[in-house]
Formats: C-alpha cells, sequence, structure tokens
C-alpha cells in the first residue's frame, strides 16, 4: 500500500529513519510522511512510534495500514480507532504509542487460514491469481480511501465506502 500511494501521489521513498524507509511529500495541499518500517511486522511500533515523536504526529494524523484475518480476502476498512484485535503489529504500535489506541487505521483483509492450516504457513504463503486480483483492487480502493481521508477526514463517504465494501464478494 506504501509503495502505491508514494507512485501514485509522486513521494519519493528515499530516507532510512527510525528503522523505516521514509518518504516527505503531500496529498492535495496536505502534507505527509509515509513510512514502510523495515523491522518484522511484529515490531513495527518501533518505527511508528519514533516517527510521531520526532515529527510530533498528533495520534489522530496517523494512519496504520495493516493485514487483517479477520476480514474476507480483498476487503477493506477503514476505522477511526480501535483496540489490536490479537494483532501483534497493531500491538507493537499502541505499546510505542504509550498505549493509545485513538488513531485511524486502514486495514485490507487476507481471510483466515483454510481448515487446520497452520497460521504462519498462512500468512507467508503466497496469493493465488483470485487473491491477488482481489488484494490489488483493495490496495487500489485504499489509494482513494487515503485521498478522502488526509483531504476530507472522517465523514460520510468513509462511512458509505465501508458499507460498499463489506458485502464486496458477497453472491446473491
Amino acid at each position: 500500500m506504501i509503495d502505491l500511494m508514494s507512485k501514485a501521489e509522486g513521494i519519493l521513498l528515499n530516507t532510512i529513519q527510525a528503522k523505516a524507509l521514509i518518504g516527505l511529500g503531500s496529498i492535495g495541499e496536505v502534507p505527509v510522511l509515509l513510512a514502510k518500517p523495515q523491522t518484522y511486522m511484529n515490531y513495527s511500533g518501533e518505527s511508528v512510534g519514533s516517527l510521531a515523536a520526532y515529527y510530533q504526529v498528533p495520534l489522530r494524523h496517523i494512519l496504520l495500514v495493516y493485514d487483517e484475518m479477520s476480514l474476507p480476502n480483498g476487503v477493506m476498512r477503514i476505522q477511526p480507532k480501535g483496540g489490536h484485535g490479537h494483532h501483534n503489529g497493531l500491538r507493537s504500535v499502541m505499546g510505542h504509542l504509550d498505549g493509545c489506541r485513538e488513531f485511524p487505521r486502514l486495514c485490507i483483509g487476507i481471510g483466515n487460514p483454510p481448515g487446520t492450516m497452520d497460521m504462519k504457513a498462512f500468512l507467508l504463503q503466497k496469493f493465488s491469481p483470485v487473491e491477488r486480483k482481489q488484494v490489488d483492487e483493495a490496495l487500489e480502493q485504499g489509494i482513494e480511501a487515503v485521498r478522502s481521508l488526509v483531504l476530507n477526514g472522517f465523514n460520510n463517504n468513509i462511512t458509505r465506502f465501508n458499507l460498499g465494501q463489506k458485502y464486496k464478494y458477497h453472491k446473491v
């Protein structure tokens, strides 16, 4: 997602800081800092917390992007705040933001492991062609959602967007 956003907005990710690849730029007239932690996902809070402190970013201006097993593959959701939901990366970020949960997040579903498949094996496998297409579509929709969020904040468009996502792969 960060790579796509960087490309779409012309923001070069050309600096390493706080264990993250970062780029400074803008979306419209709004200045943004894109950060792609280079740590293991379970330690991504080290980068987020350090960058937020260094650049004095208010929590409401942090947008965390992550994968979510509790959502069907390719379904995206944006929330203004929330818990970690047993996601170790989110837990790490919250820990490095002094336990605060009051930051927006965008998650893209990757589904649950089929049957009795090991969770780690599921998370490390490649997507099937159909799953890849669904995730790529969600990433493209995520670019538009991020633009809307940065330029307009949380409003009815975001709520409508989430509702549109909820059943997008259900067949009637």
